[in-house]
């Protein structure tokens, strides 16, 4: 009988390790020194301070992130490397047909 007793605590224990409970609340870390410069960045060529982060992908080349400007979130692209610098700031928007 505690062997029964045994098993079924362990099956119950596996089973409830899988569990997760999804509050819904979006959790918001601050920007990386890479995301800090490219907003910044994207902040100036744009004479826009409404800028947020929409993504970011680190690679050993420079880290690319996408910046969202205005009320609308407009993409733009900025590449950040480690020491500070960061190219100019791209429109990812199609501008020929707005």
């Amino acid at each position: 009988m505690n062997i029964l007793h045994i098993v079924s605590a362990l099956a119950v224990t596996f089973a409830l390790t899988g569990c997760v409970e999804d509050t819904g609340e979006t959790v918001i870390s601050a920007p990386t020194s890479a995301e800090q410069a490219c907003l910044q960045r994207v902040s100036i060529e744009t004479n826009n301070g409404d800028v947020m982060v929409i993504r970011s992908s680190f690679s050993e080349a420079g880290t690319e992130v996408i910046v969202g400007v205005g009320p609308q979130g407009a993409p733009w692209q900025c590449i950040a490397y480690r020491d500070g610098s960061t190219t100019r700031p791209m429109s990812m928007t199609n501008e020929g047909t707005l």
